[in-house]
């Protein structure tokens, strides 16, 4: 009887162990996954750098020196928060790509006053629509030629382009460009009408819908290889929602340019776009993005259409839950005074720096991961005026760009395989 007693509870207390042991295992395999599904924390940034140039080529020439005082700027800048992803809008595009090596040799390789070089292996360029002529009187101005009747607003072919520096692989065979995708073949397309008739959607002509690009510069999908992990970054730069008439042509076309970016990411949305390969469909729901660029609308405020911004802001597969902010738009804000004294949108949040009248400063420039992808950190620079680094950006105007370099650190799991 004793011995049947002292045998039970060795059982139970060997149970008991056994037990332990398995839920010792089963967290220790857990902790495993979770260590080898997770790499390094990536900084993901985007900056309208202001380096675009009144003349063709003219930003080669800036660049071929080391010597440049706003390239030093923007430079010094870019060095202090060392992205991993970078995106520049407002770089002017050469067919070589020769300027934006020359910025990463001159500038970004080179210390800045003491800030660390940056060295990014990856660079992607593409052409824009901006200075490209359509051949249409697309402002109705009775003549055909100049800026305002190019695809994209620009004095010359590339004027205000994009860049893409990385520090990890782009994987360019599954880059997606379009360039060539027009405006009239999205559903639902916002087309301005001529207020001078009673017509909808009148004010282009027939033959110039026929030709006329929904991008002012470019819409680009460009993978970048993180571990065994891809991230596409969803990269843009949407016209500014001014500069037009009462039509509201340029608002109606920085609405529909954002709006391109949720359906992309949308299933079900998006199989009515093409790219420039004539390729149809956008991302599939478990794919990583990063939605990155100056947006030129603000959520509240400013003068963008139907606030666009807020389709993605809202967007059930985009992570907002952190939102990039700084403690020198505030003190801008108040320094500033005129138009910031009305504006709704809390000013830690902006990132750009305009004229004090109208119409102040603004929430413009955005990074914004998909769901899946968990936000660690977030940040505008935007220094206050005691700080040593204020000097890079000043107040109006900057020495070296009226936006403000905007950063979200993300962590990317390594279980994806797209």
């Amino acid at each position: 009887m004793v011995m049947s007693e002292n045998l039970s509870g060795y059982l139970q207390a060997a149970a008991v162990f056994f037990a332990f042991v398995l839920v010792l295992l089963v967290t220790m395999e857990t902790f495993a996954e979770q260590t080898n599904n997770q790499i390094e924390t990536i900084r993901f940034a985007t900056f309208n750098a202001a380096l675009n140039r009144a003349n063709e080529a003219e930003l080669i020439t800036d660049l071929s020196t080391p010597d440049n005082a706003q390239a030093k700027v923007i430079a010094e800048i870019i060095q202090h928060v060392n992205p991993d992803i970078l995106l520049i809008n407002e770089f002017d595009f050469d067919e070589d790509g020769r300027a934006a090596n020359l910025f990463k040799q001159n500038y970004l390789a080179v210390s800045q006053n003491g800030a660390g070089p940056v060295d990014y292996p990856y660079v992607y360029v593409a052409p824009s629509n901006t200075g490209v002529p359509s051949g249409k009187d697309l402002d109705n101005s009775g003549s055909i030629g100049g800026p305002n009747d190019a695809f994209g607003y620009g004095s010359f072919p590339g004027q205000f382009g994009m860049v893409i520096y990385a520090k990890y692989p782009i994987v360019k065979h599954e880059i997606k460009t379009f360039q060539t995708f027009l405006w009239k073949d999205m559903p639902d397309a916002l087309l301005p009408g001529n207020p001078a008739t009673s017509e909808p959607m009148d004010w282009y002509s027939a033959d110039a819908l026929e030709i006329f690009r929904l991008s002012s510069k470019s819409h680009w999908d460009v993978p970048v290889a993180i571990g065994n992990a891809v991230v596409h970054v969803l990269a843009s730069h949407p016209t500014p929602p001014v500069f037009d008439g009462a039509e509201d042509r340029n608002g109606t076309r920085n609405h529909d340019e954002i709006r391109f970016w949720a359906d992309y990411i949308k299933p079900g949305k998006r199989g009515y776009m093409y790219d420039d390969d004539g390729i149809y469909g956008g991302l599939q729901e478990d794919q990583y993005f990063v939605i990155m660029g100056d947006l030129n609308a603000d959520p509240l405020d400013g003068d963008s259409t139907n606030n666009p911004v807020r389709l993605l802001l809202n967007h059930p597969l985009v992570n907002t839950e952190i939102t990039p902010a700084s403690e020198g738009g505030i003190e801008a804000a108040s320094r500033d005074g005129q138009a910031n004294g009305s504006h709704l949108g809390d000013p830690r949040f902006d990132t750009a720096d305009f004229a004090d009248f109208a119409p102040g400063n603004l929430r413009t420039d955005y990074v914004l991961p998909s769901k899946q992808l968990k936000i660690k950190n977030a940040g505008v620079f935007w220094p206050v005026s005691s700080d040593p680094l204020f000097s890079l950006i000043g107040t109006f105007p900057s020495p070296g760009s009226d936006h403000r370099l905007v950063w979200v650190d993300i962590n990317v799991p390594q279980v994806h395989k797209k």
